[in-house]
């Protein structure tokens, strides 16, 4: 468990995000839409808008520079290319939340959101087992304090 303000928060937001995957996994089971995608296409497009895009900024714009000035530079980069790999699914899966994709569309969007669930769960595990535990060493009272509240002013 995360000892540091900062990380205890971004572990909240990874396990809000793993709920989202589950529920998005349990629909792509679904041989065509149904009554559930409705609610489950809102809070994709909220996630990606106001969840993982402010989550990924504030790591790369605030964590990732004291991390690799730590020496966890393989980490960093890591997560960096996640990132920049991540985005882009999210962005398409936000797309076709914004417009409802159409039974003829299924197929790509079943296949945009099972790379989107199998990138961003992937990418949590590594945040989870590599950088909470590396902030929680590198992190002073004073730096965490810091940290969370740019981090609650973000969110």
């Amino acid at each position: 468990m995360p000892q540091t303000h900062v990380a205890t928060a971004l572990h909240e937001e990874h396990l809000a995000t793993l709920r989202l995957i589950a529920r998005l996994e349990t629909l792509l089971g679904h041989a065509a839409p149904d009554a559930s995608v409705a609610a489950l296409l809102r809070d994709i497009r909220h996630a990606v808008a106001h969840e993982i895009g402010p989550h990924f900024r504030f790591e790369e714009e605030h964590l990732f520079p004291r991390l690799a000035d730590a020496g966890a530079t393989e980490l960093v980069a890591l997560l960096t290319e996640e990132h920049a790999r991540i985005l882009p699914l999210a962005q398409s899966l936000a797309d076709f939340a914004m417009q409802g994709p159409a039974p003829d569309q299924w197929r790509d969007f079943a296949a945009t959101g099972a790379a989107f669930a199998t990138a961003l769960a992937a990418h949590v595990e590594k945040e989870e087992a590599g950088m909470l535990p590396a902030l929680d060493d590198l992190l002073d009272a004073e730096a965490d304090s810091m940290l969370s509240l740019t981090h609650a002013e973000l969110s």
